[in-house]
Order: structure tokens, then sequence, then C-alpha cells
């Protein structure tokens, strides 16, 4: 777990994340916030392709990763590897969760539980919000 006030490689103003995210994605990307379940783009979206940080487009997750959890969230069983993902202690709303954000802009992401298939057993819980799908076939 690392510290929830590190320096992360991109760093913008607070006016620059406004002019670049709609509200949405500001609320839940910088002000970790989440989005209501069945509610996001990408809850039961099942395209080949990867889906990247919406604040700085590093990627993160591979479709192929990606699994139907029944949460109302897109769910992925591992992220590209171990590198794009901080994971920190998160003790709001009376609960100890694990918060992901993206280790190269800090933005907030969601949660890991234990939860998952194999092969991991874990269950990455992530806001549609807080991502962008890539197609692998545009066009097809």
């Amino acid at each position: 777990m690392s510290d929830a006030n590190k320096p992360y490689p991109v760093q913008k103003s607070d006016a620059e994340w406004r002019e670049q995210l709609d509200a949405t994605q500001y609320q839940v990307a910088r002000q970790a916030g989440t989005e209501r379940a069945f509610t996001g783009k990408y809850w039961d979206h099942f395209k080949a392709g990867h889906y990247n940080c919406i604040g700085c487009g590093t990627p993160l997750f591979e479709a192929d990763t990606k699994f139907d959890a029944g949460c109302g969230w897109p769910s992925y069983w591992a992220p590209v590897n171990s590198e794009v993902i901080e994971r920190i202690v998160d003790r709001s709303h009376g609960m100890v969760r694990v918060e992901v954000r993206c280790n190269k802009c800090g933005s907030h992401l969601g949660h890991v539980f234990p939860d998952g298939p194999e092969p991991t057993g874990e269950r990455y819980c992530i806001n549609s919000a807080s991502i962008d799908f890539v197609d692998e076939n545009p066009g097809a």
C-alpha cells in the first residue's frame, strides 16, 4: 500500500482537471466519488480492446480480464501490470477497503476486493467515469 499524498508523474492544476474532465469524471476521478451501480457506460461492455485512465491515458485493463461480477461496475481480475495501479487503504464510510488509483496521475479508479475469479482471486471494481475504452477493432 502506498501513501495517499504521494507526488504523481502527471501533475495538473485543479482548473486543468476541470477543463479536461466532465463533471462526473471530475467528481469520481479527482474527488474519489462513485457512480451509481448499473449506470456507467462500461458496466456491461464486453468488446475487444483495453481501458485507459481518463486522467492521463495510461493503459490500465485489458478487455480479456473483464468479467461480469454482477455488482453493476466494470470488474477486472487484473490490471495490465502491477506498476499501473496504486493501492491505498480506504477507511471511509465506516469500512476498510483497498482503493485503487492510477499510479501515473492519481485518479481514483475504484476498489479492489479479494472475491474475484482465478487466476488472481481479485476483483477490481472500477468506475466507468475513470476509464476510457480503446477498441481493438475500430470500424469492425
